[in-house]
């Protein structure tokens, strides 16, 4: 059984955040902490895609 998973990117700096995604997984609403500029943002991710709902302001 083998599952792809992928680090789930910043949507505003590209950095690896401390979260992995699987294909299987499903967030709705999720609040994504950036490590590099302390900020979080909200997103939805299924099968691998990630859609942003909000950008938080620096």
């Amino acid at each position: 059984m083998n599952t792809k998973t992928e680090w789930i990117l910043c949507p505003v700096c590209g950095n690896k955040t401390r979260d992995r995604l699987r294909e299987d997984t499903v967030l709705i609403n999720y609040p994504l902490y950036c490590p590099k500029y302390k900020q979080e943002t909200h997103i939805n991710a299924k099968g691998l895609q990630i859609t942003v709902i909000q950008k938080q302001e620096r």
